[in-house]
Parts: structure tokens; sequence; C-alpha cells
């Protein structure tokens, strides 16, 4: 049978709370000291352009069932006509969105410079926490849970007879890691909490091939 615990408070206000505030800062950080390592270079406007297209069609094949089929043919027709359409391209002349990617040495140097401003940091917290806070049962989470998910909440305890329902310190800091985007987004703002990853491959239709978009 699971034992219940009595959680000391001095571990909420030494291991708890600390862990959550330098989790905190140190995603503000990371992203403030990415900002400043990023390059400052203005898009191309045909990739941009292309990219816009290509979401444009994207989002009429997907709101295809909500329109007039008359108003979808002439839209499809103006994306893949095979003589004037935006998306129409040559037999041989397509490129490979991937390799029109990483074809910009700028851009790699970027994507390079922040995994090394997420990796770095995250090595130097982790030890930290598993040099400091190791073995500490921080918290109680106040509903039931199945045992399924002692490996996840329990990372660094190993007994069985503690209930599924408490959290290590170890697994607090991955939790933290892993869910603080939402309050990131808060701090600030959707679009600087976005990966650059993302935000490059949004605004450049990164994955889709112009020729599989036509319908």
């Amino acid at each position: 049978m699971a034992e219940d615990l009595v959680l000391d408070t001095a571990i909420r206000d030494w291991v708890l709370i600390p862990l959550t505030v330098v989790m905190i800062l140190i995603g503000v950080l990371r992203y403030f000291v990415s900002k400043l390592m990023r390059s400052q270079q203005n898009p191309d406007a045909k990739v941009v352009r292309e990219g816009q297209v290509v979401i444009r069609a994207r989002n009429l094949r997907a709101g295809a069932n909500f329109i007039p089929a008359k108003s979808f043919r002439a839209r499809r027709a103006y994306f893949s006509n095979e003589e004037n359409g935006l998306l129409h391209v040559p037999k041989g002349q397509g490129q490979n969105p991937q390799a029109q990617m990483f074809s910009d040495p700028n851009m790699a140097m970027d994507m390079m410079k922040k995994n090394l401003s997420m990796i770095i940091p995250q090595t130097l917290t982790f030890a930290w926490v598993n040099f400091f806070f190791s073995g500490f049962v921080a918290a109680k989470i106040p509903f039931p849970l199945t045992q399924r998910f002692r490996s996840m909440l329990q990372n660094g305890i190993d007994l069985s007879t503690v209930d599924v329902s408490y959290v290590s310190s170890r697994s607090w800091y991955f939790l933290n890691l892993f869910g603080l985007r939402g309050l990131f987004s808060l701090i600030l703002g959707e679009e600087n909490a976005m990966d650059d990853t993302q935000r490059m491959m949004q605004m450049s239709g990164f994955g889709m091939d112009p020729t599989k978009v036509q319908t």
C-alpha cells in the first residue's frame, strides 16, 4: 500500500519555489541571449511571398467545403493553372524546401546558435538540480494517478511504496522545462515564445512542396 507523506514546508521554500523561479529566469534570459546572438538580416521578399502563397493554398484546401464549388474551382485555377498558376512549377525546376532552407549559411548559423543557447543552459541547470536537489519529494498532485506516471513524476526516487501523486525534485525540473511555454507566451508574447525554427518554417511555408499543393 502506498504511503502518505507529510511534506516539510522548508522543501517548498528551498526546493520547489527556487526551482520554479530559476527555470523561469533561465527561460527569459535564454530568449534575450538568443536574440542578441541572432544575426539581423532582411528576409528575401521572393521567399516570403512564395511561402505566403503556399499558406493561402493550404487554407483554401482546408476550407474547400465552406465555399461554393464554383468559387473553389476558380481559386484552384488561380493557384494551380499549368500556364500561369502561382503554384505551377515546371518539371526539373522545383527545389527541395529543406535544401532551400539550409543553403543559406546565415540561417544555418542562426539555428546552430539557437541550439547552443538551449543546450548549454539546460545542461548546466540539470547538473545544478542533480547536485543540490536530488532525492527530494517536492510536491504532491491533488488527484490520484495510475502507476504509469511513476517514472515521469518520481525520477530519482526508487521507492515503490510512495504514492504516485508525489513529485520528485528532478521530475519537477522536467515538468517546468517542458511546461512553461504558456507562461513564456504571457511574459514574452506568443510570437517571441515561438521557437525560431518554427517561425522560419511558418514564414517560408517550409515543409510544403508547391507541386503537391495543387489540387
